[in-house]
């Protein structure tokens, strides 16, 4: 149905990537509930619920500069620029991670669409740029 090998793996592998994320989003949702409920026992709901939205905003701002500072610092480390379609996609996934998925489903589809396409696509991003030609 999917072709080969590689196919399913990925499709495996997104299913497992979604259901983690599911988790992780229901698990979030249930620790702000808890963390109301039991604020709400001391303070009146209005604050209760003041107090959990500013813990919530303070811990999203703290994950948000971690990641901020550390991709600064491999910003600096970056090396010019990947050759290969494998270095290409990693730099792609590693700078702008919703852009890379998007990218990757796309391809996906693509491939799933048209192979002979996915197959020129490929070959497009292999291609080597042409530098200045001598004479």
């Amino acid at each position: 149905m999917f072709g080969g090998g590689l196919a399913r793996g990925l499709v495996k592998k997104a299913v497992a990537a979604a259901a983690a994320a599911g988790a992780g989003f229901v698990a979030v949702l249930a620790l702000g509930a808890t963390v109301f409920f039991a604020l709400q026992l001391v303070v009146v709901p209005l604050a209760a619920a003041a107090i959990t939205f500013l813990l919530f905003a303070l811990v999203a701002v703290v994950v948000t500069m971690m990641f901020v500072v550390r991709s600064e610092e491999e910003d600096e480390d970056f090396e010019d620029e990947p050759s290969g379609l494998g270095q290409r996609a990693f730099a792609l996934f590693r700078q702008r991670p919703i852009l890379g998925t998007v990218a990757a489903l796309a391809g996906g589809w693509i491939f799933l669409r048209n192979p002979a396409l996915a197959t020129m696509v490929a070959a497009a991003f292999t291609e080597k740029p042409h530098g200045s030609r001598r004479r």
